[in-house]
């Protein structure tokens, strides 16, 4: 989780400022409300074209990769995740931001403990949750799938770069590469699957709540909120969290 910063006033403001000058650090300002801002505008691509689609946004992906910290292929997933649902459900107005301050809370973009995302968007080694076996501060689910996606038969354990439980990708898991197979260790299965569950959830997330119903749908923590809308705030100024 990352740490929210709280603003002290303009005098504390211009002491980091002047702290910062001259160390060569962004000094761009994280802008405040919700929802976070959208970022770099995405390019038009054909969105029915064969294969792995996303691919079209190599341009657009490797431009900003180095400078906001996030790998070129889950730039593109996000990218494309958000201009499927632009064209699906215009009302929603998810933005790649959103999209990837989740993916940086939940797996830093697929890479969580020495995991990689390949040219082909798979994660490997697969990214595994705990167990959700009720212990301190972990909810109790009982295993839905008979350990197919997670490989534990007793309790679900949230899988892949945007950690959906079993059933909830039973339900919402869809194809976004192409390959005919919906794998939630694909980062673009799990962007557009994110991208979808969170429209579904919130409506209009161009607006302040259905923004926040969204985020709490997909994880009931006011202060994952917080982490989320920071990360997605700061890539939307170009800046790495």
């Amino acid at each position: 989780m990352g740490e929210v910063v709280k603003k002290t006033g303009a005098l504390a403001a211009a002491v980091v400022l002047l702290g910062l000058a001259g160390c060569g650090i962004d000094r761009t300002p994280i802008p405040e409300g919700i929802p976070p801002g959208p970022g770099t505008p995405l390019p038009v691509i054909d969105l029915d074209a064969p294969g792995r689609t996303a691919f079209q946004l190599r341009g657009w992906a490797d431009e900003q990769s180095d400078r906001l910290g996030i790998p070129s292929i889950a730039l593109e997933a996000y990218g494309y995740a958000a201009a499927v649902m632009t064209r699906a459900r215009p009302g929603c107005g998810i933005a790649w931001t959103t999209l990837a301050g989740i993916a940086s809370v939940e797996s830093k973009h697929g890479t969580h403990r020495g995991s990689a995302v390949g040219d082909d968007g798979a994660v490997r080694p697969p990214i595994i949750g705990i167990a959700l076996d009720g212990s301190p501060g972990v909810a109790l689910i009982k295993d839905t799938d008979g350990g197919a996606l997670d490989g534990d038969p007793t309790h679900d354990r949230a899988v892949g770069p945007l950690q959906f439980i079993p059933e909830t990708w039973k339900r919402w898991g869809v194809d976004a590469n192409g390959d005919d197979v919906v794998d939630p260790h694909s980062i673009d299965d799990a962007a557009l699957t994110a991208a979808r569950y969170l429209c579904a959830s919130g409506g209009d997330l161009t607006s302040e709540h259905g923004w926040q119903r969204a985020l709490l749908t997909y994880n009931q923590s006011h202060g994952y909120l917080l982490t989320v809308r920071d990360r997605a705030a700061s890539y939307s100024v170009g800046r790495r969290v």
